[in-house]
């Protein structure tokens, strides 16, 4: 194993030292869908110390086109996408601590995991959750790589918290579409294509060498050949409620944490409750309901035209609506 990471070392921007560094960082990764798993696994090979990666759902035989970490068998067991992608980077490389936890990311339960992150990577699908990691990572000083891709088109940006635009400031500059792969669908080389220069950022940061940063948003198009950088450093805001001179996060307000939400492009809603669930209480209410679906981490039931899946942490997806009031109404019908 002595030479693992002896084809990285002869890179001279990262060497014996930078080597050192790369295995004394952790990263954080939140999301483990196409993103999270290509930046997961290009770290793991890389041979960080310590990578956390969270995601709340779960691997569908939907993913398997882009998701590079999962494999059929997952897809049938309906494993949480961060269990899945654990077990596959450990083997992959097992000198690396691997944290992974199923989980929906808010403004309180994500602060004690950010106490010793060098870096932190965007891999999720919505900006409910990129507003809130915003705010934190502006707060603790935590150097993060926005990245978003949809169709055949991708763009990533580096975020140094006091130095460079953050996302808020980002967006008022360059408006972004809404649109998700659950809606007008995504190519795998896109993925990959952000991926590649969210890794390479992250290994810049994690061997210090700040210098080679990209201070310009990149975004391309593959499939009709576009390549762009733009300069936004002047989108930075002195009166930026996030990143400005006088900072009140308002992300990280009670009021925005959402109980309720619909899952762009999919179809879905999730409703979170303030309890766990006993996975064994919920199959014997349920028995008589439907057939029944569970693993350690999940359970899952077919209901009229609807397939509801219940987490440990309190979550169910109401899969078949995009409707609050219907999917409240049908999870009543279940839970009470």
């Amino acid at each position: 194993m002595k030479d693992r990471y002896s084809r990285q070392i002869l890179f001279r921007s990262i060497g014996e030292e930078g080597q050192n560094h790369i295995g004394n960082k952790h990263v954080l990764v939140i999301g483990a869908g196409a993103l999270g798993t290509a930046n997961a696994e290009g770290l793991v090979r890389a041979g960080i110390g310590k990578l956390t990666i969270i995601d709340r759902d779960y691997v569908e035989v939907s993913n398997l086109q882009r998701q590079q970490l999962y494999a059929e068998q997952d897809a049938i067991d309906q494993l949480p996408k961060a269990v899945a992608a654990k077990k596959r980077l450990n083997k992959i490389n097992s000198e690396v601590e691997i944290e992974a936890l199923v989980m929906d990311v808010d403004p309180t339960n994500l602060v004690p995991l950010l106490r010793d992150v060098d870096v932190a990577l965007d891999a999720t699908d919505n900006f409910t959750i990129r507003f809130i990691m915003n705010d934190l990572y502006q707060k603790y000083d935590i150097p993060w790589i926005f990245g978003s891709c949809v169709g055949s088109v991708g763009m990533s940006y580096t975020i140094l918290p006091g130095e460079s635009p953050c996302l808020s400031c980002l967006l008022q500059a360059a408006p972004m579409s809404g649109a998700t792969c659950d809606s007008v669908g995504i190519i795998s080389p896109a993925v990959q294509m952000v991926a590649a220069h969210q890794t390479t950022e992250a290994l810049k940061l994690l061997v210090e060498d700040q210098k080679a940063l990209r201070s310009q948003l990149v975004t391309f198009d593959l499939w009709h050949n576009h390549y762009q950088t733009i300069n936004v450093k002047r989108a930075k805001r002195a009166d930026c409620p996030t990143c400005g001179e006088n900072p009140t996060y308002p992300n990280l307000s009670y009021e925005s944490q959402t109980k309720v939400a619909v899952l762009c492009g999919r179809d879905t809603v999730q409703i979170r409750a303030d309890r766990e669930f006993s996975l064994d209480d919920l199959a014997a209410r349920l028995q008589h309901v439907g057939d029944i679906k569970r693993n350690p981490f999940l359970l899952s039931i077919e209901y009229k035209s609807f397939r509801l899946v219940f987490f440990r942490d309190g979550r169910t997806l109401i899969h078949g609506t995009s409707s609050i009031e219907q999917a409240k109404s049908v999870y009543y019908q279940l839970v009470g």
